[in-house]
């Protein structure tokens, strides 16, 4: 028999791969059928765009030289870049100057594609044309309201971003390279990771940025050795231990935001704030809130001041016998904080002497991108579906923020889980980002509407909390406000006019990059400059221009100012040195509750509640025990290993007659609610084990 010639070789090899091909494609095909249904029912326009774009149409219209200019360049523009395509393409390169580029530090050209091919390369310069002629349409349009023309302007460029010729496997030269290299099998295991976000999102789409199992709260992220010394229905107030043989007799107490977890500032031992804070003779506590269900519907802004700050001041000062302390704000923690000092000064309470604000506002007249997010019409919309569940589920908050840069959070993920085939990797920032809380109904609403829409909180007496009503003006301890000078969160020039709010000593710190690189920067890191003085002129341009200009880190620098203010020191405090209960160990199981945990924390008794609490009426309802106190011992039926009694005491399973009631089926069903992964015990005879474990 004689060997086929390399001809049929290549012919054979040509019709496997085509038919591998057709194979992949109807896969796909078939799951995009799938997916499509997933789309059926979802509200298309939460953001009342219609409206916006309908208002803005009306006002181009009473513009016509407007869109006639803009349609006059890009024509021009057009047939020029036609004429060089042409040329580009019968030269087989690209040899001309380019008609339009993208702008520097535009990552999603990066292929060498989109410069070296012509065809590529014409399809991009078509992509940045149309997107300048949008974008000459919608700037600058008269008859339109500020925020109406922030708004499209916004959704405008978010539009773009979506309609990037990089979005699409036809247009994309990296995704036709892997689809080559694949036979289409990436595209096939792209959307496969699709309907499993999409299923974990419970029909909405949402977009794995990392790969989540590979990080374990208290083993590889927040590792910082401590203890959680106390808790209340609100938090847990994790305790550091030591790493010096003395402290600084000032204790610091930390207040992270509540709509995210406060472990940011302790990911892993090289970029740990909270083991660095350590290190430099601090005694740090920080402050782990609860991740609210739909009991907590009612919970209000005055709870989270006077259940959450006032109650951990009481707690640190329980712990350590100091009545004076700093405390540190991050983002609204630092809002939180502002409004807790000044109903402390209403109070005549004394006992915090400086405070640090982090990223910041207070004075929320320019918020930035997140304005476009706040009117009465989107208030209304969120407080209708806050009141139907009694929380606004995490994610709702993540993909706003995802939104604001979409290309870096959204389109990138998108590309390379879905188009590229690939699966996400594994980054520590980007697990936490993921770890997503929940708001209280009631509280959020309130905060909406008296910070964001009606910017009451920077108002003498614009704000009451707990029948007192507030001033931050009159809070005369020394403060220092640290801010990124790249924050789209919270923008630099209105966290400098917030800190212009209080009347005693203030320095300004200006860092590098935005709202999470510019405050977590070690100064191992070596990264970024940073601005600083303690002269406040009225304008912020004008303080960045004249404001010294120092190297590294701002970390050192906010040291050296809060230990001048004071340095005595004291032998090192450990937790529990004092008679304060150690509960359980650092990280807590407060931060370990995900948003599929939706079980309520059990109440605890009158005895368990904060100073604060015993004396306000029905505390002894609002307090909480650990989830790890009277339970049974889930390890002793088979089946149940250590590592899975965890997973169901933190979502809420720590009893055997729990077991019993849920049944076989029901069990089931609570682990795949928490992961699918864990379809694979047989719980068959659990019930049946947890009875006879009852009765034993």
């Amino acid at each position: 028999m004689s060997k086929p010639d390399q001809s049929e070789v290549n012919t054979l090899g040509f019709a496997s791969t085509t038919m591998e091909l057709q194979k992949n494609f109807k896969q796909v095909e078939e799951i995009m059928a799938n997916f499509a249904k997933s789309y059926e029912h979802m509200d298309l326009d939460p953001f009342n765009l219609m409206k916006s774009s309908a208002e803005w149409y009306a006002a181009l219209a009473k513009d016509p030289k407007k869109a006639i200019n803009a349609n006059i360049s890009f024509l021009q523009k057009s047939m020029e870049l036609y004429q060089q395509s042409i040329t580009n393409l019968l030269g087989g390169s690209v040899a001309a100057e380019p008609v339009i580029s993208e702008e520097k530090g535009d990552r999603r050209f990066k292929h060498e594609g989109w410069e070296e091919q012509p065809a590529f390369n014409a399809i991009k310069q078509s992509y940045l044309l149309v997107s300048k002629w949008l974008r000459d349409q919608v700037q600058g349009v008269e008859g339109l309201d500020e925020h109406t023309a922030e708004k499209v302007e916004f959704f405008t460029e978010r539009y773009l971003d979506a309609m990037s010729p990089t979005n699409f496997a036809a247009t994309n030269p990296a995704v036709i390279e892997k689809v080559i290299e694949t036979k289409g099998a990436n595209l096939v295991h792209g959307l496969k990771n699709m309907l499993e976000d999409l299923e974990t999102g419970k029909g909405e789409l949402r977009i794995r940025m990392t790969d989540t199992s590979a990080f374990e709260l208290g083993e590889n992220v927040a590792t910082t050795p401590g203890k959680v010394v106390f808790q209340n229905r609100m938090f847990q107030l994790i305790q550091y231990s030591p790493a010096t043989e003395s402290v600084l007799k000032r204790p610091l107490l930390v207040i992270p935001p509540w709509i995210n977890k406060y472990y940011i500032m302790d990911l892993q031992p090289k970029n740990s704030l909270l083991k660095w804070l350590v290190d430099q003779g601090h005694t740090v506590f920080v402050v782990s809130w609860v991740n609210p269900d739909s009991s907590y519907a009612d919970t209000t802004f005055d709870d989270y001041v006077t259940q959450g700050v006032i109650a951990a001041v009481d707690a640190v000062e329980k712990a350590t016998g100091e009545s004076d302390i700093n405390m540190i704000g991050y983002c609204i923690g630092g809002s939180l904080l502002a409004t807790s000092l000044a109903y402390m000064k209403a109070k005549g309470d004394q006992r915090v002497k400086s405070a640090t604000f982090f990223t910041t506002m207070l004075d929320f007249s320019n918020p930035g991108e997140l304005g476009v997010f706040i009117d009465e019409e989107q208030i209304c919309g969120l407080e209708k579906k806050m009141n139907e569940s009694g929380y606004l589920d995490g994610t709702q908050m993540a993909g706003t923020f995802n939104l604001m840069r979409a290309n870096d959070l959204i389109w990138s993920f998108y590309i390379n889980n879905y188009l590229l085939g690939n699966d996400p990797r594994p980054f520590d920032l980007l697990y936490w980002n993921s770890d997503s809380t929940r708001m209280p109904a009631k509280m959020h609403a309130w905060y909406l509407r008296n910070l964001y829409l009606e910017n009451n909180l920077c108002k003498p007496g614009g704000v009451t909390i707990d029948g007192v009503s507030i001033d931050i003006s009159k809070v005369d301890i020394p403060v220092c406000f640290v801010s990124a000078v790249e924050d789209h969160i919270a923008p630099w020039e209105s966290t400098y006019s917030g800190a212009k709010l209080f009347s005693g000593d203030v320095r300004f710190i200006l860092g590098g990059s935005g709202h999470i690189a510019g405050i977590i920067n070690p100064p191992a890191a070596g990264k970024y400059n940073y601005r600083v003085t303690d002269q406040l002129p009225e304008d912020a341009e004008a303080w960045a221009a004249e404001a010294e200009v120092v190297a590294g880190s701002w970390w050192p620098e906010w040291d050296r100012w809060v230990k001048v203010l004071a340095s005595d020191q004291v032998a090192a405090r450990h937790p529990g040195d004092r008679g304060m209960s150690i509960i359980e160990e650092a990280p807590g199981s407060y931060v370990k509750r995900t948003l599929n945990d939706i079980n309520p924390i059990a109440p605890a008794t009158a005895a368990e509640a904060s100073p604060v609490e015993k004396a306000t009426p029905a505390a002894a309802t609002r307090a909480v025990v650990t989830p790890t106190a009277k339970q049974d011992d889930l390890t002793a039926i088979k089946g149940i290993g250590p590592k899975l009694a965890e997973v169901l005491n933190n979502s809420g399973i720590n009893r055997y007659s729990q077991l019993a009631e849920l049944g076989s089926d029901g069990i089931k069903q609570h682990l795949l609610g928490v992961d699918e992964r864990y379809a694979r015990y047989d719980t068959t005879s659990w019930p049946e084990q947890a009875r006879e474990l009852m009765s034993a």
